[in-house]
């Protein structure tokens, strides 16, 4: 059974640096792309970044210059790295990782930016 667990949300204010993680567990398979979505209250949910299995990186252009995407393709895991962090960039942060022709979400983490 395919398991993905973010951590690494909180509370944090304007300007401040949060670091999330997402771990797979239970994949046979080699990932392919693993990304980093989020979804604010009342707003559909939008990507925030992606990485490929060969590198190549995709962001949201709200979040180019502060975020960074990488993966630790041992340890099945990707994370995030977000810096100057604003209010809205509050959201619940969920992490997809692709295997083959699926797609597995994680559970979410919250992110609150306060002012």
């Amino acid at each position: 059974q395919v398991q993905l667990v973010e951590s690494g949300g909180g509370l944090v204010q304007t300007g401040g640096s949060l670091r999330l993680s997402c771990a797979a567990s239970g994949i046979t398979s080699s990932i392919n792309t693993m990304g980093w979505y989020r979804q604010a209250p009342e707003k559909q949910r939008e990507l925030v970044a992606t990485l490929s299995r060969g590198g190549n990186t995709n962001y949201a252009d709200s979040v180019k210059g502060r975020f960074t995407i990488s993966r630790d393709n041992a340890k099945n895991t990707v994370f995030l790295q977000m810096n100057s962090l604003k209010p809205e960039d509050t959201a619940v942060y969920y992490c997809k990782v692709n295997v083959g022709w699926s797609n597995f979400w994680g559970q979410g983490t919250q992110v609150t930016v306060s002012s």
